[in-house]
């Protein structure tokens, strides 16, 4: 499968830590992440050095918020992104002329958002982004998709109707304060319902946050969401457990 790591997960504000790190384990896809805006401009002028040969899919996370510069300003930095053919995630709330955005193309990537974001969390929400931006991909974040809606039905909504755009997508659980956290049994759980409707070719991004000794534990996770074979034998191992447990109960 297609799984690797946000760089900002693994060394937060490092880059070229996290791809260090990375390059030792079984990771094949990484996304390169500038999502405050003072490290965008040293992303950017990095990407010429960086030794991503590793890697079958390289993805480019754009600042998640604007606080010293302009929405132009940050469309001009990223026009040296696509020249490398870069999928770049935007956040849909830090759009304002939307139209502007239509000079990243088909390397434009939406990202659905969390429950304190005002716009993208819905379907509806994505659809009329699209509609503006007919060549945009989308970056399915199951994560923010389940904290909005836990019965997952609003997030198979939005695999249905942008399937065709779906190029990659976001890993990990979220805490009710809507920071992410590593993949456990109940994230798992709800990610596998929908996994069947998921092209299992599309590359995995964990943006979950953990310790170098833990990185390959955790693509072994994301593997159990999209592999049945793997999941089944979890599955049956816990029903073995639970059943265990329940006669040491019951014999006490």
């Amino acid at each position: 499968m297609n799984i690797g790591f946000s760089t900002g997960s693994i060394s937060k504000g490092d880059f070229k830590k996290a791809i260090e790190i990375l390059r030792y384990s079984t990771a094949n896809v990484i996304e390169l992440s500038a999502l405050r805006e003072n490290e965008l401009e040293n992303l950017i002028n990095s990407l010429d050095d960086l030794n991503l040969r590793q890697f079958d899919y390289v993805s480019f996370h754009a600042p998640s918020k604007l606080y010293k510069h302009s929405e132009e300003w940050l469309i001009e930095k990223l026009q040296k992104v696509i020249k490398r053919e870069i999928n770049i995630i935007v956040h849909p709330d830090i759009i304002v002329e939307i139209k502007k955005w239509r000079s990243l193309g088909c390397f434009l990537c939406i990202e659905n958002m969390d429950k304190r974001k005002p716009v993208g969390r819905t379907s509806q929400d994505l659809e009329n982004i699209f509609s503006s931006l007919p060549e945009a991909k989308f970056c399915l974040d199951l994560a923010h998709a389940r904290q909005v809606d836990p019965s997952m039905t609003e997030t198979l909504t939005m695999i249905k109707k942008f399937r065709n755009r779906l190029s990659q997508i976001h890993l990990s659980d979220v805490n009710s304060q809507s920071i992410h956290e590593p993949l456990n049994l109940e994230s798992i759980l709800f990610y596998h319902k929908v996994s069947p409707y998921i092209d299992h070719n599309i590359p995995i991004v964990l943006e979950s946050p953990v310790h170098e000794e833990n990185i390959e534990r955790e693509i072994q996770l994301a593997e159990l969401i999209f592999n049945n074979e793997k999941f089944n034998t979890l599955m049956s191992s816990l029903n073995i457990r639970l059943h265990s447990l329940s006669g040491q109960f019951y014999e006490g």
